[in-house]
């Protein structure tokens, strides 16, 4: 191909458009990735994968996933197309002679989404090994607007605090250098990474640009279950992005490649909206375009599952309520107290399995106490089904406490490892689902408990994080995690190929480990181990820009000792998620116990709507001390909107639903129906609605909307 000749490569469907510039003397790289036609006449620089090695590491010095050495060489050798399934594929051949690697870019998007897949396969194609130090699942350049426009979004999260998203000017992260004076890209970076195995831990695995002035965005999520990086920065041609799995700088990750040996990165997730002024419409925002893309792209990537179209109401028994202590005598008022207020599943949760008081340095086995249910747990379960309810328990599978006899019943090398030494962390010993002695003892657990005992449901959680991973049997101790990453996923498939109707709850902690790495697979995630109702509203607002709504388990933990209103608010929080209930429901007076039922029967309404809603935010994405906060959940029917006034706000907040402006709009409350103290007034002309509270807070309402 002479040097002059610039070839391009489109794919895509009605939803999507991507287009590849391949040039003879520089590297593949992606021009366009939208939801509408290719409008960008720029030739863009960042190269579409990137390799790092460390024999040649960067073309220039930097931290950067950006300008590597092999990534700069790699060049066009061929491409296939297909579609199957509902879903299209892209695949990219690239190599590098010099380097003796070649790399596959593999691109799939479902039918109609504006939402794309991708992931890299790097394979050793020369005659001596070659060391990985890191490789990027997607890299491309946000090209056509200069970085002064662009708005970076992220997502603080830890422990009590999950999902607390952050929309900023990228200069603020990224300084105005004068590049084009220099003539050199630039070897800053605004970076985000996660470490170990809580994969949400530090920030929720997803990031985003906007475009402030078009509303043009892209929003990605990193579909692994443990450690990530992704960066932004600028090059002379605008800013770019790279995402990517463990890498040797954040996370001691390296894969030794022999000739002939491939490595595969983890999948990562683009959603893009195309930009235009004044780009508010009956479609909403730029951004609320690309949350709905990457809603309808997580929902073509979920494990199809009989879960999924009943959603059915889960009781828990722990927040608030009984607190790891639960009793035959404790648990059947409950149990009853629950079924009447309608829920479908009764977990049981954390101590079922302990008879001496103290417990977390001692679970493993996972058997019965005999102490806490004299007669059985079998009682208690029996409870449960004669109510018509699906009986679950709470689960930690990867872990054995350091006290347990399993530890000394599983080889050493069941474990993961540091120089030879178990890794303990907060007592407990971590499972490496590379070995099947592992593997053979939770399969076990797990189909004793479903083939026995008739549980139907598992609450799985993990509490511990076991650090960068194991050296046995590894290149690195990052390379050993990503093994019993992708072991893990693995054996939560085997669970389910063998008990297709068995309900898997995503839990960690809350949700350090809220990745669609476990989504895809798994069908609801806890959102938080918040305990205060008045802090978690900001926690379920932002959750359905992390996870599905019909997947987002929201706690609501109503209690005989709140006022009406207080018991009101915190249903209002699991109402429009996937509703996680708690509480002490039998100590309740009956107008309480109505008010709960009513809030269950209401969710059971909308459980359809949810299957199929996208979320916008009429306030604005929720900060964590906001006095008002505001979710909605759009069909082409009506708008559920859920709004919470905490202590301190005005009486009265004006909400943006841009979407239905120039519309006349029936504004129903719908939850607490009965109760007053709240007044609304629609404004068509501007998408607008006052909503003015006159009972003190807190106090929170469901609204529906609908157009006339």
């Amino acid at each position: 191909m002479p040097a002059d000749i610039v070839e391009t490569l489109r794919w895509g469907h009605a939803g999507l458009t991507a287009v590849l510039e391949i040039h003879p003397d520089r590297p593949v790289a992606l021009r366009e990735l939208s939801a509408g036609p290719d409008r960008t006449p720029a030739r863009p620089s960042q190269p579409l994968v990137e390799v790092l090695v460390p024999g040649e590491g960067r073309a220039r010095a930097s931290q950067r996933l950006s300008e590597t050495a092999v990534g700069c060489r790699l060049r066009y050798a061929g491409a296939e197309q297909s579609s199957a399934g509902g879903w299209h594929e892209l695949r990219v051949r690239l190599r590098d002679e010099a380097a003796g690697l070649d790399a596959e870019m593999i691109l799939r998007s479902p039918d109609g989404v504006a939402a794309v897949q991708a992931r890299v396969r790097v394979t050793n194609t020369g005659d001596k090994p070659v060391l990985l130090l890191a490789v990027t699942s997607f890299a491309a350049g946000f090209v056509g607007r200069p970085v002064n426009d662009l708005d970076v979004l992220y997502a603080g999260s830890e422990w009590l605090g999950e999902s607390r998203w952050t929309r900023r000017p990228l200069r603020e992260h990224v300084a105005d250098l004068g590049l084009a004076g220099h003539g050199q890209h630039g070897k800053g970076v605004f970076a985000l990474t996660s470490s170990g195995t809580w994969s949400s831990g530090r920030h929720v695995p997803m990031g985003g640009l906007g475009d402030r002035r078009t509303g043009r965005t892209w929003l990605w999520q990193i579909e692994h279950n443990g450690p990530w990086r992704w960066e932004t920065g600028e090059r002379l041609d605008g800013a770019y992005v790279a995402l990517s799995g463990p890498t040797d700088l954040d996370h001691q990750w390296s894969e030794l490649l022999a000739p002939g040996e491939s490595f595969t990165t983890v999948p990562v997730a683009i959603a893009v909206s195309e930009g235009a002024e004044g780009n508010e419409g009956a479609e909403g925002t730029g951004f609320e375009r690309a949350v709905a893309a990457l809603t309808a792209y997580r929902r073509a990537l979920l494990r199809p599952h009989p879960d999924r179209p009943a959603l059915p109401v889960v009781f828990n028994d722990y927040m608030n309520t009984l607190m790891g202590d639960p009793t035959t005598d404790k648990l059947l008022p409950l149990i009853d107290a629950a079924a009447n207020a309608g829920a479908q599943v009764f977990c049981v949760d954390a101590g079922w399995y302990d008879d001496g008081g103290d417990w977390w340095d001692s679970v493993g086995e996972w058997q019965p106490s005999q102490t806490r249910f004299p007669r059985g747990l079998e009682e208690v379960l029996a409870r449960i089904t004669g109510h018509g309810m699906t009986p679950g328990l709470w689960l930690e599978p990867e872990v054995i406490g350091v006290r347990s006899p399993m530890a000394d019943k599983l080889p050493a090398e069941a474990f993961l490892q540091r120089g030879g030494v178990r890794i303990a962390e907060h007592g407990r010993y971590h499972l490496d689902l590379r070995h099947p002695a592992a593997l053979a003892h939770l399969d076990q657990v797990v189909d004793r408990m479903v083939e026995e005992l008739g549980i139907g449901y598992f609450k799985l959680d993990y509490n511990i994080d076991p650090g960068p991973g194991t050296d046995l049997d590894a290149a690195s101790a990052g390379a050993g995690l990503l093994a019993h990453n992708r072991a893990h996923l693995a054996w939560l498939e085997g669970v389910l190929d063998r008990h297709p109707r068995l309900v898997l709850e995503n839990c960690g902690s809350g949700a350090m480990r809220m990745d669609y790495a476990m989504l895809a697979r798994l069908q609801l995630q806890s959102t938080s181990d918040q305990q205060d109702f008045l802090r978690y509203p900001p926690i379920a607002v932002a959750a359905p820009l992390s996870v599905l709504p019909e997947q987002a388990a929201n706690w609501a933990y109503p209690q005989p000792e709140m006022a009406a209103e207080e018991i009101a608010f915190t249903m209002c929080t699991g109402i429009l998620g996937r509703l996680y209930l708690s509480g002490n429901l039998h100590r309740m007076d009956d107008a309480q116990r109505t008010l709960v039922r009513d809030g269950v029967r209401l969710h059971q309404r909308l459980r359809q709507d949810l299957l199929r809603a996208t979320p916008c935010w009429p306030l604005g994405l929720p900060g964590w001390e906001d006095p008002w906060l505001a979710l909605g959940l759009r069909t082409e029917q009506v708008t559920h909107l859920g709004i919470w006034r905490r202590p301190g706000a005005a009486d009265t907040a004006v909400l943006e639903l841009p979407h239905l402006a120039g519309r006349d709009v029936s504004v129903e409350i719908v939850y607490p129906a009965a109760a007053g103290g709240w007044s609304h007034e629609w404004n068509p002309r501007t998408g607008k609605l006052a909503v003015t509270a006159t009972v003190p807070a807190p106090t929170a309402r469901i609204l529906h909307l609908r157009p006339l």
